[in-house]
């Protein structure tokens, strides 16, 4: 409904295993690793914003429908991607920003400028409650 479109991320998350909270199981990136990516991606978008702090523009979920239009450029694969879950989980125009604020702040965390199908396609996939019930 209304309210799930004003969230940007929103998905399942499976219970964390035991042997994962031991830290017994596989390493992933540690702590270290995620912030320095965080941290690079925010001073892009700092950067990217520095001349539009006058129209509060400070990060990418706070972009306007010019700045996605300036910032979220999509390719042809992309844009049939999105056509296609636009029809299949019904995302409303809210919705539909949403997932393209989302995928330009993952391609900053990929540490790429320009968008690609796979962070589009991740965008979408944290719209997982926008699917409907039956």
């Amino acid at each position: 409904g209304p309210l799930l479109d004003r969230i940007d991320i929103h998905c399942d998350v499976p219970a964390v295993r035991f042997r994962e909270l031991t830290g017994d199981g596989p390493g992933g990136e540690s702590s270290a690793e995620v912030k320095a990516r965080v941290n690079a991606a925010r001073a892009v978008q700092a950067e990217r914003f520095a001349g539009k702090k006058k129209h509060a523009v400070f990060s990418n979920s706070t972009m306007s429908s010019r700045d996605i239009k300036t910032y979220c450029e999509v390719g042809t694969d992309s844009k049939r991607l999105l056509e296609t879950a636009v029809e299949r989980l019904g995302l409303s125009a809210r919705a539909y920003t949403r997932v393209l604020k989302v995928a330009r702040t993952i391609a900053e965390l990929d540490g790429v400028e320009s968008l690609k199908t796979s962070h589009i396609s991740e965008a979408i996939q944290y719209r997982t409650l926008d699917r409907p019930v039956y």
